[in-house]
């Protein structure tokens, strides 16, 4: 039964009631419900009262009790009681150490930047640091690791300054100083586990990798081609030559084979090389290209070599790799040049760039076409046409290849202005980087995963970027100095501004730093060196090198030593060198190592 005061209450009218004794809107509703209810007669607004008050009492005591005994805590509010003396006398007040001042101007820079670190490290300690792909043990000779997540030393090459070196997943070869070949990898020799020197005395500068063969040219403009297994140079046929002892001859220990281009000028020699898997490019110091066969496993057949109709069926009479000018770029004076797989690439110093060979995914520059997808014959590509409407001239300035990818640098100038923003920009120049290929594991950079290039693209991250010169007081554009390709992935150095000249006359502040790196595309081998195993379709930093990953996010990113005539050594009282640091992309494998 209602209580009087309520029943007071419910018989007034509802204008008369005071506010302060008027039901809420949600109580006249409950109540409204429950008096329509046939379960029961109407309840009142007190028992609704204390119910809600026992149902959250009881809540609130669970709840207590849940935290008391199940979770193991604690009474909330406790008594505050003064500790007393024995127990303020054992207790200890830590301070901060103070920090280690630097005894040196050249310790307050090591402290204070870790790329000046980085600079100084890549002195005093010259070697070879690679990661990725350890299944033909060339990244870590000697260790049953399949891979390597970060950069590690390769111990062989501490303290070493290399010529050229080239790596792969089952093969490395390097150059020494002294100019002699070095081999290492399952594909070289599954019993050796560290690195050795197959060929002497050719004073070999640069190298270049196939399938089977490392092609290597020689100071004086010889080319060799050296088969990669160990096994095939104990076993092959050998050359002989005059010894300088009169009537005596010497057999060399290692088989090779010369690639002699016929009808080269008079002083004209060889000045570089490029090799994919079955196909190899010799750039003249005249600019004429030779290309060749670099594989004993097969002739190519693709178009890569340049030479129309040239098949092992049609092939001329001599041996199977004599080297073929090509043809279709006489009279273009050829800068360089580049390969992937089964395609070419040629620059001019007019800026034109040439290429030709398989262009299933688009890697030549231009779409494939159906039925089609081989071109046996230099294509110039139409650059004018990605420029087109921009106002800008463009000229391409460098390529580079590798896998099923190509890549090249343009500088493309302001030459006409429609706004006084653009004619006041008129002469600017803009350094953009392209890219064209297979990039479904990311290895275009361009930040989309595209199985087929129907044109190039330009890479955001790697184009119209800017920097103040000090020494002509204006902004000028930020280049790429090398890119490097492996077979999914590839990584581009900037042509950045660099200092390498503190000294301990100058303030602590003017440190050494050198120039960004940047990698990208496939990962599935740890090739990238973040420390993970996804694919990458964008440019990344990487931390640098003797760091665990994610360094690069609290301190600084990987840089590249630029060249330099320094004492190595850690007390800088070793021998004089002049060094600089090189990255290189092979397939499933990445590298920087300290070149001379």
């Amino acid at each position: 039964m209602a209580s009087p005061a309520l029943s007071r209450v419910a018989l007034r009218p509802s204008s008369l009631r005071p506010a302060a004794a008027r039901p809420s809107q949600w109580a006249r509703h409950w109540a409204r419900h429950a008096s329509s209810s046939p379960r029961g007669p109407r309840p009142t607004l007190g028992s609704f009262i204390r119910h809600t008050a026992f149902m959250v009492a009881g809540g609130a005591a669970g709840m207590y009790l849940y935290w008391r005994y199940a979770l193991g805590g604690m009474p909330i509010y406790r008594p505050l009681i003064a500790p007393d003396s024995d127990t303020l006398a054992k207790a200890e007040i830590g301070y901060e150490k103070p920090r280690k001042k630097p005894s040196s101007k050249e310790e307050g820079r090591d402290q204070l930047s870790s790329q000046h670190l980085q600079v100084k490290k890549s002195w005093e300690h010259p070697g070879v640091y690679a990661w990725g792909s350890n299944a033909g043990g060339v990244v870590a000779p000697g260790s049953q690791e399949t891979v390597i997540k970060t950069p590690r030393r390769i111990p062989y090459f501490d303290g070493q300054i290399l010529r050229d070196l080239k790596v792969d997943r089952d093969s490395g070869a390097a150059v020494n100083e002294q100019g002699d070949l070095v081999q290492w990898g399952a594909a070289f020799s599954r019993d050796a586990t560290t690195p050795e020197v197959t060929l002497k005395g050719k004073d070999i500068t640069k190298l270049a990798v196939s399938r089977d063969r490392i092609i290597a040219l020689a100071s004086n403009g010889s080319v060799y081609s050296i088969p990669i297994a160990k096994s095939d140079q104990e076993s092959g046929p050998k050359e002989t030559r005059k010894s300088w002892f009169p009537l005596w001859t010497e057999t060399s220990p290692t088989s090779y084979r010369s690639l002699k281009p016929e009808n080269l000028g008079w002083g004209e020699k060889i000045v570089d090389i490029k090799s994919g898997l079955e196909h190899c490019l010799l750039l003249t110091s005249k600019g004429r290209v030779y290309s060749a066969v670099s594989s004993s496993e097969a002739f190519p057949s693709k178009g890569q070599l340049g030479i129309p109709g040239l098949t092992w069926n049609t092939r001329p009479a001599g041996p199977y790799d004599q080297p073929h000018e090509v043809a279709g770029l006489r009279g273009f004076n050829i800068k360089a040049i580049a390969t992937g797989d089964f395609h070419s690439l040629a620059l001019d110093c007019e800026g034109r760039l040439f290429s030709f060979g398989d262009n299933s995914f688009g890697q030549l520059g231009f779409e494939p076409e159906v039925g089609a997808f081989h071109v046996d014959t230099p294509s110039q590509l139409p650059i004018n046409k990605l420029y087109s409407g921009t106002n800008l001239m463009p000229k391409v300035t460098s390529i580079a290849a590798g896998g099923l990818n190509s890549f090249f640098t343009v500088d493309a100038t302001r030459v006409r202005g429609e706004n006084p923003t653009e004619i006041a920009q008129l002469g600017r120049v803009s350094a953009d980087t392209w890219a064209c290929g297979e990039g479904i594991h990311g290895s275009l950079g361009t930040g989309k995963w595209t199985h087929v290039s129907a044109l190039p693209t330009r890479i955001k991250a790697l184009s119209e970027l800017y920097e103040y010169d000090e020494a002509t007081n204006r902004v000028v554009p930020i280049r790429l100095s090398r890119i490097a390709v492996g077979g999914t992935h590839a990584c581009a150095v900037l042509d950045n501004f660099t200092h390498v000249d503190a000294s301990g006359k100058m303030s602590v502040n003017d440190t050494n730093f050198g120039a960004d790196l940047l990698l990208w595309g496939g990962n599935e081998h740890y090739q990238l060196g973040t420390g993970k195993r996804n694919n990458v379709s964008t440019p990344v930093y990487i931390a640098p090198l003797d760091e665990m990953p994610g360094d690069a996010e609290d301190r600084h990113r990987l840089q590249i030593a630029p060249r330099k005539t320094v004492r190595l050594g850690e007390d800088g009282k070793g021998r004089t060198a002049s060094v600089e640091q090189r990255v290189e992309c092979g397939r499933y494998v990445t590298a920087v190592y300290s070149g001379a």
